[in-house]
Parts: structure tokens; sequence; C-alpha cells
């Protein structure tokens, strides 16, 4: 190798070692059992923090699912450090680290994991460096980090790939697709409409097991009164809604819709941008297969939004 080679690839090494030391992890916990990375910002300046969300079912801290990888929030909450702010992301209860906190799914809220985030933000908040704190919430996790300012002050609110509606609606547009025989299709119906009223029902056809099961019907039932434009209307910080031109399962009704909910939310459209914030194709059986890339990288665009966001707020910095 040449000494003009050797130089340009010491200074690659030297730049990127630089990039790379702009942040750091550590892990942190609750004595109830829950576990989460905290992603820190080198130096000793006071730094802006989200405390992120993940979406529903069995994802863990990193956005990952059981059956597969990707990686997205933890790439996320990277791409957040390199911009100079902090993270936590977190398992919830029952999910990765987090598995020994686990509740009887029968006892299982849509209140227990605000009440967790709660938490959380209070552990944040505890932080020296920190001064303030937004609730970052994707797919389902920004229903919970809408719900949280109810119990915890936040400086703003960031909505990744959010419903607008209510999740009985969601749940119809699924089944709908998923063209179910007549006679089950209207038992799914029946089902639905009478959890929508607070009323659990023990009669489940397997074919609606894993959705209806009757231990999750409790959870199911809290979920369902809540109106995610209707509750995001009830807060008053400023509000970031990003939303993904070719997400799967948010349509782009969804973010317009939580935009039009008050003044003081900001609509976000990332192009090209699927669900688990990767850029896709038009094909679903490409758009899909990111579901399990981690190698992926973020959208283009995505993480600056955020960063810009959280860089204008007015809100006065934690004492």
């Amino acid at each position: 190798m040449t000494r003009l080679a050797l130089s340009f690839v010491l200074l690659l090494a030297s730049a990127f070692a630089a990039h790379a030391a702009s942040w750091s992890e550590r892990e942190v916990n609750l004595e109830s059992g829950l576990f989460g990375t905290l992603t820190m910002p080198d130096g000793k300046a006071p730094v802006d923090a989200a405390l992120i969300l993940a979406g529903s079912g069995p994802t863990d801290r990193d956005g990952n699912f059981p059956s597969g990888r990707n990686n997205s929030l933890k790439l996320l909450a990277h791409a957040l450090g390199e911009r100079g702010i902090a993270s936590l992301r977190i398992d919830k209860r029952g999910v990765g680290d987090s598995i020994g906190a686990a509740p009887e799914e029968e006892k299982l809220r849509a209140e227990t994991y605000v009440e967790d985030a709660v938490r959380w933000l209070d552990l944040l908040e505890k932080e020296p460096r920190i001064r303030r704190i937004v609730a970052l919430g994707h797919s389902e996790g920004a229903l919970l980090a809408t719900l949280a300012p109810e119990r915890h002050e936040v400086a703003g609110l960031v909505l990744l790939t959010a419903s607008g509606r209510p999740a009985p609606a969601l749940i119809r547009e699924q089944l709908a697709g998923n063209d179910l025989e007549p006679s089950l299709a209207a038992r799914a119906e029946e089902i639905l409409q009478g959890l929508e009223k607070g009323k659990r029902t023990k009669d489940v056809p397997p074919q609606l097991d894993m959705l209806y099961r009757p231990s999750v019907q409790p959870y199911l039932i809290s979920w369902f009164k809540y109106d995610p434009a209707a509750e995001l209307a009830k807060t008053d910080v400023p509000v970031l809604v990003v939303q993904g031109t070719r997400d799967l399962q948010q349509r782009p009704a969804d973010g317009e819709k939580l935009a039009a909910a008050r003044e003081g939310v900001t609509l976000v459209t990332i192009d090209n941008m699927n669900h688990v914030l990767k850029t896709a194709p038009e094909d679903r059986a490409g758009n899909m297969a990111l579901y399990v890339d981690p190698h992926a990288p973020l959208a283009p665009g995505l993480a600056d939004a955020i960063a810009d966001f959280i860089g204008k707020m007015t809100e006065a910095p934690k004492p």
C-alpha cells in the first residue's frame, strides 16, 4: 500500500472512530423487572431525550419481532444520538429482557403499558444531563405516548406510523382483507361489537382464537375505548406525526386525521418509508422483506425530521 493510500485509510478510520464515539449506551432497569437501553450523546452538556415506545405485540426495544429482526428502533436511537439527542428504548413487560415481568394475560391492560411508560419517564427525568423529554411512540406505541402526558409532563410528542382511528376500525379492515368465509366473518364482527361494548365472549371459533381468545379480551376492551385522534386533542404540547407513503399498515388518512386533531400538530410524510421505518420498493414482497432485514438503513429524512422538531420545541428546559 502506498503512503498516500495508507494515509487515506487512516483518515477514514479516524473519521469513523470520531463518528462512532458521538454517543454511548448503557443498560438500565426498573425494580419491577423492566429493562431498557439508554443512549447518551458524548460530553457533559445538557441534552434533550426521547422515550421510545415500541409497537404492538411482542415487539422488543430494538423494533424486532420473534419472527425476525429489523432493528428499526435501535437504528433510530443511534441516529438521534449522532444528532445530539438522548433516548431510552425499552422492552415492554413480557417482551425481551422484561419477559419476567409479564402479568397473566387476562390481567394485562393498555393502562399497564401507560403506567410503565410513566415510570420510565421518571427514570429519564432523574438523569442529570436530560433537560427536556419527548414521548416517541411507534405504531401502537404512539397511542401509549399520547396517553402518557396525562400522568407525566413531557415537552412534546413524536408519533411514528401511528393510527388515527380506534383499534376496532383497524381490525375490521384487516379482517376484510382476509376473505373470511361469510359465517366466520359474521361471527368475528359479532365478537368485535361485543368487545366494543365491554362484553367478553367465551365462544370463540378456533380460526379466531389468535385474535379473540378469552384471555386477551380484557386487554382488547381496554384498548378499544381509546380514539387516538380524540386523545391527541386532549394534549397541549408540540406534536410531530410522521407517516410513510409505503406503510402497509397505516393509511395517509391516519396521519391526516391526527394532524387535524388540534392546533400545534406537524405532519411530515417520508417518501417510500414503510411501517418499520425503511425505504421500501413498490411491491408488497419487497416491502415485507424489510421487516426482517436488520441491515437496511432508516428511511432518509426520518431522523432529521425528528431532530429538527425536538430542536425547535419552545418549552423551558428542565430545572
